[in-house]
């Protein structure tokens, strides 16, 4: 029984792992947890100088010894096993993964365009790296801290899907003719639901919790005004998410106020599913 409701949502001293952590939402995950009290480990393919750069206005702010950055490729399941081996020598735990890496083509980027193209364009072996990095690199971190979270009865694992998990993208929102939303990428954060809700059917019973959480869109300083409009007039709060607003979310389950949560699909996108 809890005696202490004002604990419930605490993640302080959690170990936890945040994959794609120095992008645009995994370094603002990164921020909430440490300013929180956890200790996180960012692991990004992003040069270490890159990494470091993005992590320094954090370490300000909670000191450099609460937050770690190291480039590392999720796809590589060596890489992967030698450091959760390293975090377990380090701190002797491991509470909770965030499996956020993913290719994601923004609008806004400089190399989105190639990602836009009509399906039946779309070269097969962008697809294949997609896949890689979206479900493959996934499926292998998750492997990886299995082993550690099973052994001590105790974990969680965030799955980052999005809002097309649950719908189809509506190309519309571009206002151009032949730019398309990547088929990789709606397929595999589909995937994840599913990837999500079988590892809940093997982990609930060593006390293991995954679960998986889609978010709307998220407006930046890059993304052109007009398109930031016509997508959030998609949704029932008629916005796009603003930066952090997705903080609660990430708190919720990786935390205790989520325990007896496992194998669902969080959905956050403004009641744009919901319509």
């Amino acid at each position: 029984m809890i005696k202490d409701y004002s604990k419930l949502f605490s993640v302080k001293d959690k170990v936890v792992i945040i994959t794609g952590g120095a992008g645009f939402l995994g370094s603002q995950y990164a921020e909430i947890l440490a300013l929180s009290g956890a200790k996180v480990i960012v692991w990004d393919v992003a040069p270490q100088n890159v990494i470091d750069n993005k992590l320094s206005k954090i370490k300000k702010k909670v000191g450099k010894n609460r937050v770690i950055g190291k480039t590392l490729d999720i796809t590589d399941e060596d890489q992967v096993k030698k450091a959760v081996a390293e975090i377990i020598a380090t701190f002797s735990r491991l509470d909770c993964l965030i499996n956020n890496a993913a290719m994601n083509p923004a609008v806004g980027k400089d190399d989105a365009s190639k990602l836009f193209v009509s399906y039946e364009d779309y070269p097969v072996d962008l697809w294949r790296k997609e896949l890689e990095v979206n479900l493959t690199g996934m499926m292998i971190c998750t492997k990886a801290v299995a082993r550690i979270m099973i052994k001590n009865k105790n974990g969680s694992i965030i799955n980052i899907a999005s809002e097309v998990s649950n719908i189809a993208h509506d190309h519309r929102v571009y206002n151009q003719p032949n730019k398309y939303k990547s088929i990789a990428y709606v397929t595999t954060k589909t995937a994840v639901v599913g990837f999500t809700r079988q590892w809940a059917a093997r982990l609930g019973r060593h006390n293991v919790r995954i679960n998986a959480f889609s978010p709307g869109g998220v407006q930046n300083e890059k993304m052109p005004l007009d398109f930031a409009k016509r997508f959030g007039d998609m949704n029932m709060l008629g916005r796009m998410a603003q930066p952090y607003e997705y903080a609660g979310v990430i708190i919720f389950l990786c935390s205790d106020a989520s325990s007896f949560m496992t194998g669902g699909n969080l959905t956050v996108d403004g009641g744009k599913s919901a319509w």
